[in-house]
């Protein structure tokens, strides 16, 4: 099996006897943030944010095994993404590529296609898979993220009702309440999408700037500015971005199947309660669905509702 897996790594620039870098020089915890006790003077939040969605944003066309659309907010604290997350994600990259250009992207390698192809041969995707789950654990993100079940909204949105819009709309008022918990809502935070189109992102800045002077639940002006990148650019944030929306949409569609990614991804949800309270408490807080179903019979689960005001903003 070594023989095979170091042929498999000859072919694709991973040298059998080569240099293998630890994603991790240390397996010291990682530290957590402290907020910053004077503000003065201070334009940016110690918080950069990268977002990704699964699923197209279209109600004309549902697609009967993916009927949702996700919009995952990864929040990372600025020191520990510059020292923690890059030089682990490109230490991967160095290891199974030999160069840090590729960009990592969920569709590819679960169909293990281009870069990803090698990912075909079993014991070097379990092992690559192990190396990425490692990074995604141990990376102290926050997750944000709204589900809009297209289904259920079909029944009763416009013709021009846009998932994506609705979907940020929930997720900012969240995001906020986490920047107001770290007293850091008052500071200039940015957050990187991808580029979809002139004409997407056009309407994206629009609806992000009307949000943005007032039009949410507090009728706020936030201090959030939109950052439109392009997947060469190659931000790792944008990558496990990417990695998570997936599986927080199949974890809605099929809740009873097992899923390791989502199971991971619990500990990372913003949520009611703080740290204490970590992988529990965070329906309605990081994980919002929409559109908001009470239960039928008192027998009957309720859905999870869309908040209205942040439990934790206060």
């Amino acid at each position: 099996m070594i023989d095979d897996i170091n042929k498999i790594r000859g072919s694709h620039g991973m040298s059998a006897v080569g240099t293998q870098y630890a994603l991790f020089e240390s397996v010291e915890a990682m530290p957590v943030e402290q907020a910053m006790p004077e503000l003065t003077g201070r334009r940016f939040s110690d918080y950069v944010v990268y977002v990704d969605e699964s699923g197209d944003h279209s109600l004309a066309s549902i697609d009967p095994d993916f009927p949702v659309f996700v919009l995952a907010l990864c929040v990372f604290h600025k020191r520990h993404y510059a020292e923690k997350i890059i030089p682990a994600v490109g230490k991967l990259k160095f290891n199974y590529f030999g160069h840090d250009s590729v960009v990592l992207h969920e569709h590819e390698i679960r169909k293990q296609k281009g870069e990803f192809a090698f990912l075909s041969h079993l014991p070097t995707r379990q092992e690559f898979m192990a190396q990425l789950s490692s990074i995604m654990d141990a990376s102290n993100f926050i997750l944000i993220a709204c589900v809009v079940d297209k289904a259920r909204m079909s029944k009763g949105a416009g013709a021009l009702t846009n998932p994506y819009h609705i979907a940020l709309g929930i997720c900012l008022e969240s995001l906020r309440g986490f920047l107001a918990e770290k007293q850091q809502d008052q500071l200039q935070t940015h957050i990187v999408v991808e580029c979809r189109g002139k004409k997407e992102d056009r309407e994206l800045e629009l609806e992000f700037r009307r949000i943005c002077d007032g039009d949410n639940p507090g009728n706020r002006d936030l201090p959030f500015t939109i950052v439109f990148a392009d997947k060469k650019t190659n931000l790792a944030g944008l990558q496990l971005a990417d990695l998570v929306a997936r599986p927080v949409g199949l974890n809605y569609i099929r809740p009873d199947q097992k899923n390791l990614a989502f199971e991971t991804l619990q500990r990372k949800f913003y949520c009611d309660g703080g740290r204490a309270n970590v992988g529990k408490g965070f329906l309605n807080v990081g994980l919002m669905v929409h559109p908001p179903q009470k239960a039928k019979s008192p027998d009957e689960p309720t859905e999870a509702i869309a908040p209205t005001g942040n439990p934790q903003s206060t």
